[in-house]
């Protein structure tokens, strides 16, 4: 089901936790406040279907992460993006309405604002400074699933397995990653029993721990140093174009589109 789990009322701090809203001026804060609805969502719950419609855009708040995945006919799938508190989910390259083309799954759970897409439009044709923020998100969220494809298709899975790691640590903001490898293995489309091998061999060059139901990053710059190339191409558009600033543990802590382009 796509209904959401649980809404509230509209509250003071509204914009905050997430990095597009914070970025927006008082008067296209203005435009989009009206019409944001404040609520939560469970992990493992999908915002939207391919071939649904998509009538909202989702802005994860903190630590509420959602990854776009493609899903086969036999019933594997694997990621394509991972949106955390730096973006938003849905209608965002589009106007909203459409056929969404892939699958958008809630990773971590909390809250998240929502907001018809349709609203958006109307924001974005008001307000050249807001067309402008969507415009450069839009452009690192396609950057981001073409690259994904790119490493998919010639790169060794460790270092796509690192790479992906370090994506989700970039938008928890800590080393400790709630990911079962169950899930680490669908979102890089292999098989458990495969996982399990990759992962002993991370463990063994000191890269990474696993406890139930977590992954921990143990020493970021040498996990950084043996991901693919991938990993800092998407980083470096994402501050080339969206101004995003990072902080040393590699976590998304501002976007700033007028430090773009530096």
């Amino acid at each position: 089901m796509n209904a959401p789990d649980e809404s509230r009322p509209l509250e003071a701090g509204l914009f905050e936790g997430n990095l597009l809203l914070e970025a927006l001026d008082a008067g296209d804060r203005a435009l989009l406040a009206p019409h944001l609805e404040r609520g939560q969502r469970s992990r493992g719950t999908v915002l939207f279907r391919a071939g649904e419609d998509v009538s909202h855009v989702t802005f994860p708040l903190n630590r509420t992460t959602v990854t776009l995945v493609s899903r086969m006919r036999d019933g594997r799938m694997v990621e394509t993006a991972t949106v955390g508190h730096e973006g938003a989910i849905g209608g965002v390259v589009s106007h909203g309405y459409l056929p969404a083309f892939s699958e958008a799954v809630v990773q971590v759970a909390g809250d998240v604002l929502r907001l018809d897409a349709e609203r958006l439009t109307q924001a974005r044709a008001a307000s050249p400074s807001l067309r402008d923020l969507f415009v450069r998100y839009a452009d690192c969220l396609l950057a981001q699933v073409l690259q994904s494809v790119a490493c998919n298709a010639v790169h060794p899975i460790e270092e796509r397995c690192l790479r992906w790691l370090l994506t989700f640590q970039d938008r928890l903001g800590t080393p400790v990653l709630p990911v079962t490898q169950e899930i680490l293995a669908e979102m890089l489309g292999v098989r458990r029993t495969y996982l399990t091998g990759v992962i002993g061999s991370l463990q063994r060059r000191g890269l990474i721990s696993v406890r139930r139901g977590q992954i921990t990053i143990l020493d970021r710059a040498k996990a950084e140093h043996a991901a693919c190339e991938c990993y800092g191409k998407v980083r470096g558009h994402f501050r080339s174009v969206l101004g995003a600033v990072y902080a040393e543990n590699g976590a998304i802590v501002a976007v700033d589109p007028t430090q773009a382009h530096e």
